[in-house]
């Protein structure tokens, strides 16, 4: 019987690599230290999706970093999970042992649906108990994930490759945010939103919850201008359209408070959002702190408990 009282997640995204460390107390988990890099290695994938070296470089250096943190833990009580753009990379199973062997800790590729699941799982873990249908909309780096849920059960998932990252890059690689730019990202984040536009379709939930960096900076930004007094709505995001159109250019957007590593993968993010208000027929976004590295330790958790039963 394994006894246990620290665990740890770390979320290998494809903007940020976050790291938790958490104390366990029966069935309770307390957060300790928490550790976020951004490390944005989906900006490192060149058009035939092989990760270049600089990104590699600077995935692996953090990683020695978050190694270091971690140093004394078992195995068993550590779980590491990567995801979207280690999904995609062509030269992923070369780069993964060099970052096992940088962090210590074996490396977990999940899929785009193990994804959506722990971040249900967070989400659920840390808000107040619902009787409603809750749809979580999760906008990482690389990929968006979509889960609607009741409970602690999630009902219907989904991910689609999307992220503030990677439309960044392609639809405003060079700093400028122009009408024509952002109708070209809005439209394609509203073609692959076809995909799921039925099964997500604002019938089937009561609640919207975005988690994740992306959410949370918009929700962030509507605030900051009387747009919305909590989370996101649909006309708050209508005037910060107008806003960032008007300011033209990322490097303009360092006045409006927000983190210097946030400001390069916004405009791809509130494309990917809007697209998502409008195919999906929200009006209003609750936020939460919570996303995959609190379902990476709640799922550790059960699987400990699992294992001591």
């Amino acid at each position: 019987m394994h006894v246990y009282d620290t665990i740890a997640a770390v979320d290998l995204g494809s903007n940020s690599f976050r790291l938790q460390v958490a104390r366990v107390v029966e069935d309770q988990i307390y957060l300790l230290d928490s550790l976020k890099e951004t490390a944005r290695l989906a900006a490192g994938l060149k058009p035939d999706n092989f990760l270049d070296d600089e990104s590699q470089l600077r995935a692996l250096a953090c990683l020695k970093r978050f190694g270091e943190h971690l140093r004394g833990l078992p195995t068993h009580v550590v779980k590491v999970v990567g995801t979207s753009t280690f999904r995609l990379a062509k030269n992923a199973p070369a780069f993964l042992e060099k970052a096992e062997a940088a962090l210590g800790f074996p490396i977990k590729v999940i899929t785009g649906l193990e994804e959506a699941r722990l971040i249900y799982l967070g989400v659920a873990h840390c808000m107040p108990p619902s009787q409603n249908h809750r749809m979580v909309v999760d906008i990482g780096g690389g990929s968006t994930e979509f889960v609607i849920g009741e409970g602690l059960k999630p009902l219907r998932m989904e991910s689609l490759h999307m992220g503030c990252v990677n439309y960044s890059k392609r639809f405003f690689g060079d700093g400028k945010m122009t009408k024509d730019a952002m109708q070209q990202a809005e439209l394609a984040a509203r073609m692959a939103l076809q995909t799921i536009r039925f099964e997500f379709s604002s019938g089937d939930w009561q609640e919207a919850i975005g988690s994740s960096g992306t959410a949370r900076a918009l929700a962030d930004l509507l605030k900051q201008n009387d747009w919305s007094n909590e989370g996101i709505t649909a006309e708050g995001l209508a005037k910060l359209r107008s806003m960032l159109l008007k300011a033209g250019e990322c490097k303009r957007l360092n006045t409006l408070g927000l983190k210097p590593d946030r400001i390069p993968v916004l405009p791809g993010g509130f494309a990917i959002m809007s697209a998502i208000f409008t195919e999906l027929n929200i009006q209003h976004m609750s936020i939460t702190s919570a996303a995959l590295k609190e379902g990476v330790l709640y799922d550790l958790l059960g699987r400990l408990h699992h294992q001591n039963t």
